[in-house]
């Protein structure tokens, strides 16, 4: 069957699950601070911190979503990508991985959020960092995908699995079908060596 230029869509449909990760990050945070009173930060942190793992995981799935999608279109016959809303826009390398460089320092600093106001152990699995690095690596090469025309123009990095885009599909038709970007975190290592 011929592929058309319909499925070679900029966005497979992640935009209404895509969740500002630090601008949410910050408010409950400064929320919490506002406390003066450690057992009330306690508490408050208590009330956020699974609200801020799902916003986390959204995002991961998220980068999972992009990379599996961008080795997607990579293996189809050479198209234009279509509604690629960041071709022609100026590139300030700086913005473009400043979500990515967030995403580090948190995973670096909520384990220690966790002990500090919580008293429990926490750790990210350590395909999380990998991922963010890779995702941002995939970014950076792209240069934000402002000269991202065609599917051919795609740079997919290195560590990326490229052998099971058909699969790739299907994760995410089903994560965007059941609306939780956080399914594909479960498949990070489909993805990455």
């Amino acid at each position: 069957m011929a592929k058309t230029n319909a499925e070679l869509k900029f966005d497979p449909g992640f935009a209404p699950y895509i969740l500002a990760f630090q601008g949410t990050v910050d408010y409950l945070y400064a929320d919490i601070n506002r406390f003066k009173n450690l057992s009330q930060k306690k508490v408050k942190f208590l009330q956020y911190h699974k609200k801020i793992l799902d916003i986390f995981y959204n995002n991961i799935g998220f980068y999972v979503g992009c990379l599996m999608w961008a080795a997607y279109l990579k293996a189809q016959p050479k198209g234009e990508i279509v509604s690629n809303p960041c071709l022609n826009a100026e590139y300030i390398e700086s913005e473009n991985t400043a979500d990515t460089q967030f995403m580090l320092k948190f995973a670096e600093l909520f384990p220690k959020d966790m002990k500090y106001f919580l008293g429990k152990e926490f750790e990210f699995d350590s395909n999380i960092n990998k991922l963010i690095k890779i995702y941002e690596e995939f970014l950076i090469l792209n240069k934000g995908f402002t000269e991202t025309k065609f599917n051919s123009d795609l740079v997919l990095p290195d560590k990326i699995k490229i052998d099971n885009v058909d699969k790739y599909r299907e994760l995410i038709n089903s994560a965007i079908e059941q609306g939780d970007l956080a399914l594909l975190t479960k498949d990070i290592k489909l993805i990455i060596r």
